[in-house]
């Protein structure tokens, strides 16, 4: 179908060819998101409600959980809908909505994990002035920097969206809407929009992971001059959920960047697969990974969920 230049809506796609089995692959995914909401919910109601947990790592903790509902809260509605209820008409405006909160919350989570590495830095690095330095006024700047920084990087691809005409067919491959997917439909000069991406990506995702990387190397560093072999373990020990959110946020970007990429001959459902994988694994994996790295989370969840009378 092809539709002139006052064309109001796009039409999102689930699984291509395998819209019988919409309704059994909404399940699974049904439950992912339920748990993504459960666990990250608890976090945040633990950071919250726990007086233990109000440190600025768990803050940027909070942050984190925060971002990664932000991501489920804004695909989920548009996917189950799609798989569940063959909705698939999106208008222009909610479309191009929802793909500014799904680019934004994927720069924020870079910069959330940046933050996370110099909370670490600081206090294995300079600990006798950890809590001088990241104060509670310091720790709202620094989330509010990652936040006005996603947002307004992100601004002039979403703004130019509602520039272009759309002439072609206005069918997209996703069942949520994505920059990329879009202009693939726009009848004009995308060149902007296809170059300041990758400039994006490049000052942000790529500069965020090298600045962890290096960061790393100087705790390393800091940890192996500590004399007291359980003094070193401890200190480490406080990194690796975080090292292990890092791993789960950058490989799930290096597979969709691969996939996208070097893929183009590689079946649509593989992308739209690996789409998923990015944009549910790591909301999923990171409750999970700091439910069973920090024991401070666990006894808050075992308080949590304990019945009264086991309190007794």
């Amino acid at each position: 179908m092809w539709l002139n230049t006052t064309a109001s809506s796009f039409l999102l796609t689930g699984f291509p060819d395998m819209e019988e089995a919409h309704h059994w692959i909404s399940i699974p995914l049904l439950v992912v998101y339920f748990s993504i909401l459960l666990g990250n919910g608890t976090l945040l109601f633990l950071i919250r409600d726990d007086h233990n947990l109000h440190e600025p790592m768990y803050y940027f903790l909070a942050m984190l959980a925060a971002t990664d509902l932000g991501v489920t809260l804004t695909t989920m509605p548009t996917v189950l809908g799609t798989l569940w209820l063959n909705h698939r008409e999106i208008g222009r405006g909610a479309c191009f909505s929802q793909a500014y909160f799904i680019h934004t919350l994927s720069i924020v989570e870079s910069g959330v994990l940046l933050a996370m590495a110099y909370d670490r830095f600081i206090a294995i690095c300079n600990p006798l002035r950890y809590t001088s330095i990241l104060t509670n006024t310091r720790v709202m700047k620094i989330g509010m920097g990652v936040l006005t920084r996603a947002g307004l990087s992100i601004m002039p691809l979403i703004i130019r969206l509602h520039w272009f005409p759309y002439c072609g067919s206005h069918v997209l491959s996703h069942a949520f809407c994505l920059h990329q997917d879009v202009i693939k439909l726009a009848c004009a000069d995308i060149t902007f929009n296809r170059l300041y991406p990758v400039v994006v990506v490049f000052a942000m995702v790529l500069l965020d992971c090298l600045i962890i990387f290096f960061s790393y190397i100087l705790i390393l560093k800091t940890a192996m001059g500590i004399a007291s072999g359980g003094e070193r373990a401890k200190a480490l020990n406080t990194c690796i959920s975080h090292i292990c959110c890092i791993l789960v946020f950058y490989v799930t970007v290096v597979g969709l960047t691969f996939i996208h990429r070097f893929g183009k001959h590689a079946p649509l459902v593989v992308h739209i697969t690996m789409s998923y994988i990015y944009f549910l694994f790591p909301p999923f994996m990171n409750p999970v990974i700091y439910s069973i790295k920090t024991k401070q989370i666990q006894s808050g969840i075992i308080r949590l969920f304990s019945l009264p009378h086991s309190r007794a």
